[in-house]
């Protein structure tokens, strides 16, 4: 996955309005579905039944990620927020409902701004109006928009003491461990000398564990994988066969990584905008990469990328692994 991030700081001009992002979604999955092994990126899985689906993943009783997580703000909240410090400026990159980050702003103590950064229009808007009657006082300044491509953000009315990143869920694991550190170090140049970062990590585990995550009893992870070509006929008039393709994941326990694909069932030919895919049954689509670190190996990632660890908090399990880190002086 090639990723990339640079922010700059000047005014956002229409922060919920048509980006880029949606402009390229045909041109990615072309291009994509090109590719061998084919590929379709995991960012598009986020249109407003996905972001739902996910919203109903996060409550499955095998997907344990979000509850180790917030068990993790639940119980270590105020000592998170008395290492981000007094008069931030919090920027949440995909934050999505905003469950987590609603915890972590009602123990800082006066945030100079939220800078909430998602793809999810729906789900920011909806996030936005339910944190601006939370916390009336706070300067909130949505950003829809792709985290991973340029994205300029919005400069609060007062300057902060630092700038933090608030990086919540497993989404650095998305990244292909060299694209995760150009990205954290990114990131670290971006909040510069000072700044912070506060990132969800999920921890290497059992494999049966992890495979249980991805592949619930109930199926709706195969239903939030397929609705990837399910949007792919809506938006993009392609004839993708829902009923010829199957939710695959595993654990790569040599790369560390669960892999989530889409099979194809049979012999097939889908078409899109004026091109041909001829698929043999069994032959997959890539669709997500979800690394799994030990907390030196991720604090090793994070150092290369010029950030200093500073704390790690971990749930009664130590499923799950909220870090933060800072840039030295």
């Amino acid at each position: 996955m090639n990723v990339s991030m640079r922010i700059s700081n000047a005014l956002v001009t229409a922060p919920l309005a048509q980006t880029a992002f949606d402009r390229d979604f045909l041109a990615d999955v072309i291009a994509g579905l090109s590719r061998h092994p084919r590929t379709l990126p995991c960012k598009y899985f986020y249109d407003a039944r996905g972001s739902g689906l996910f919203q109903k993943i996060c409550e499955l009783p095998e997907y344990y990620l979000t509850r180790a997580e917030l068990q993790i703000l639940d119980r270590y909240s105020s000592e998170i927020a008395g290492q981000l410090g007094r008069g931030i400026e919090l920027i949440g990159l995909g934050t999505g409902a905003g469950t987590k980050t609603r915890i972590l702003l009602e123990k800082l103590e006066a945030p100079i701004a939220y800078v909430p950064v998602d793809i999810s229009k729906e789900q920011l808007e909806r996030s936005t109006s339910l944190f601006r009657k939370i916390f009336p006082t706070l300067e909130i300044l949505p950003v829809c928009a792709d985290y991973l491509e340029p994205v300029k953000l919005p400069s609060p009315s007062h300057k902060p003491t630092r700038k933090t990143v608030y990086f919540p869920g497993s989404t650095i694991g998305n990244f292909e461990p060299p694209a995760a550190g150009k990205f954290l170090g990114r990131i670290s140049n971006y909040v510069g000398a000072g700044g912070g970062l506060l990132i969800g990590v999920d921890l290497e585990k059992d494999r049966h564990v992890l495979e249980r995550a991805y592949n619930d009893s109930a199926g709706v992870t195969a239903q939030f994988n397929l609705n990837l070509l399910a949007r792919a006929n809506r938006e993009l008039g392609a004839d993708f066969d829902l009923k010829q393709w199957r939710h695959h994941a595993f654990y790569n326990s040599a790369e560390r990584r669960i892999e989530i694909y889409l099979l194809s069932e049979a012999d097939q030919t889908v078409h899109l905008a004026g091109h041909q895919f001829d698929f043999q049954a069994g032959e997959k689509i890539t669709t997500e990469y979800s690394y799994k670190h030990t907390p030196e190996t991720f604090s090793q990632l994070a150092g290369a990328a010029g950030f200093d660890f500073v704390r790690m908090w971990t749930d009664h399990a130590r499923l799950f692994g909220v870090f933060y880190f800072t840039v030295a002086d």
